[in-house]
């Protein structure tokens, strides 16, 4: 086997690590592939899909047309009137891609999913088999592109995964790429750095370093002072230096387990009580492949034609058992259930399915037990299966402008739906130190000024007179220092927008308050403890 030879990013006396050989399959423009074969569209169809009001990606024939990633919709429709434009779908990625994976492990195991549309594998046994790296990867492009229904698969050889990507992308008029063991350096030296996708690429640019090969010239122990390990993982990818080795995914066995009722049950305790064995059944065979299940799917199939086939994910703070996974069967079906009645339509199939499973060695008790953390589980996992999956609630945080808006209870055990993601820029948030209790309600108070009138603002955002002291209820209290207002506008093309003014105030007895002021008046919306 052709190898390169890597040193640490940090440290002279870092022992050599042994680069293998890695082929890297890309197959270009997968998010439009695998759009088009689920709506459909004719393979020259000008597409773009669009997330967040831009274009994620688009069709060679929209390209043609100056449609560009990055685009707003508006310009890029503009750009190409007949553009099919369709909502960014990451999740139909995955799923398009699943049997593509599939068909490819029936030539060759040891496939690494890099995202969806690309994958990686050591080039050293395909090579033997088939006679030589190109012709490897010739025949592996071939297959996929059978699988995939298009004619787009490159493949890139190298030394390390990164350069093998790099490849790939590079294949210009042929499919292969192929960059001699040892030349990786040479080889991504006139790259520009923006292929690292990090945030350190703004900084090395405006530094005045524009490629790769200027990026690994810098000495490596000032990268790792300066940009910490992060840096110097990038400045070993940058000097051809690429450790990670190919990992695999494992082919999942077949562990779904299925009930079949004849004649249909109607009653939740019945069924409930008849998926048991085969939820033992299910856990046991989960634990005989050294996995855990962290997320199950439930399909519930009745015998009437109106309500069909239910079926649902349910997920778990920490891992499956056999009382757990009843309980989700049973909350399923009392979601459609009437409890005096019994159930709306007979269920005629049960199908438990792991939706994701991890190693059973990352789930076990620890040498002096797991403490209070376990007891805590296993009580409100007893409570929840008690009073039912609403039952007990767990705090999340999101997005928003408002405290109100980023807060979210969830189920415990189930998975945060996030909308607003925190990391987002949010134009007028409270900036930290955040207050320590939040009040749901918000609390009415009035505020006033020295002389008992209330304080209004303009439309300028100007006080009528420095508040002086504010009343919660029958309580009054002085105010003996105050910042603001801080604007906040909120959808204002719309006819449901707000616009409110936030002050920070402290009382007389030091604790801080966060005051708002809009058209309904003033409010207490939290305090600073």
């Amino acid at each position: 086997m052709s190898t390169g030879q890597s040193m640490s990013s940090h440290g002279m006396n870092a022992l050599p690590v042994t680069v293998p050989r890695v082929m890297v399959l890309w197959c270009s423009d997968w998010p439009i592939t695998a759009a088009s074969q689920a709506h459909r569209l004719a393979a020259d169809a000008p597409i773009a899909l669009i997330t967040k009001g831009l274009v994620f990606a688009s069709s060679a024939a929209a390209r043609a047309e100056g449609v560009k990633r990055g685009q707003r919709q508006r310009e890029a429709q503009a750009r190409s009137p007949g553009l099919v434009v369709l909502d960014y779908d990451p999740d139909l990625d995955n799923r398009a891609f699943e049997p593509v994976i599939a068909g490819l492990e029936q030539l060759t195991l040891g496939v690494q999913v890099l995202r969806p549309g690309m994958c990686a594998l050591k080039a050293r046994g395909v090579s033997r088999y088939y006679g030589g790296e190109k012709a490897a990867a010739l025949a592996l492009a071939g297959r996929m592109d059978e699988l995939s229904a298009e004619n787009r698969v490159r493949a890139g050889i190298a030394d390390g995964i990164f350069t093998a990507e790099q490849a790939a992308h590079r294949t210009g008029q042929q499919r292969v790429r192929i960059v001699p063991a040892g030349e990786s350096a040479a080889f991504l030296a006139p790259l520009d750095v923006g292929v690292l996708q990090a945030e350190i690429v703004t900084l090395l640019r405006r530094l005045g370093i524009r490629t790769l090969g200027e990026f690994a010239a810098l000495a490596a122990d000032d990268v790792f002072t300066r940009f910490g390990s992060a840096g110097g993982r990038l400045h070993a990818l940058a000097s051809g230096r690429d450790s990670w080795p190919v990992t695999p995914r494992t082919p999942p066995a077949d562990l779904d387990v299925e009930v079949v009722f004849e004649p249909a049950l109607d009653r939740v305790d019945q069924v409930a009580f008849a998926v048991r064995a085969s939820a033992d059944r299910f856990i046991e065979a989960l634990t005989a492949a050294r996995l855990v299940c962290t997320a199950i799917r439930v399909e519930l199939e009745s015998d009437s034609d109106r309500d069909g086939l239910s079926e649902r994910v349910w997920l778990h703070p920490r891992s499956f058992t056999p009382a757990e996974v009843v309980d989700r069967v049973r909350w399923q079906l009392q979601s459609s259930a009437v409890i005096d009645a019994g159930l709306s339509a007979g269920i005629i199939r049960v199908r438990i399915a792991p939706e994701a499973v991890d190693a059973i060695g990352h789930h076990e008790t620890g040498l002096w037990g797991s403490g209070p953390d376990e007891r805590i589980h296993h009580g409100l996992s007893r409570v929840q299966s008690m009073l039912g999956h609403e039952a007990v609630l767990v705090p999340s945080v999101g997005g928003g402008r408002t405290l109100a808006d980023r807060q979210h209870l969830v189920a415990w055990g189930d998975r945060a739906l996030v909308t607003r993601r925190p990391s987002e820029p949010w134009p007028g948030q409270v900036p930290s130190p955040l207050p320590g209790t939040v009040f749901s309600p918000r609390r009415a108070v009035h505020v006033f000024a020295a002389n008992g009138e209330s304080i209004t603002v303009d439309a300028r955002g100007r006080v009528s007179a420095p508040p002086a002291r504010f009343a919660a209820g029958r309580t009054m209290l002085a105010i003996t220092a105050w910042a603001g207002p801080w604007p906040l506008d909120e959808r204002w093309w719309s006819a449901d927008a707000r616009r409110a003014y936030r002050f920070q105030a402290v009382d007389s007895s030091g604790c801080g308050w966060l005051l708002v002021l809009d058209d309904a008046g003033w409010w207490a919306e939290a305090r600073y403890d």
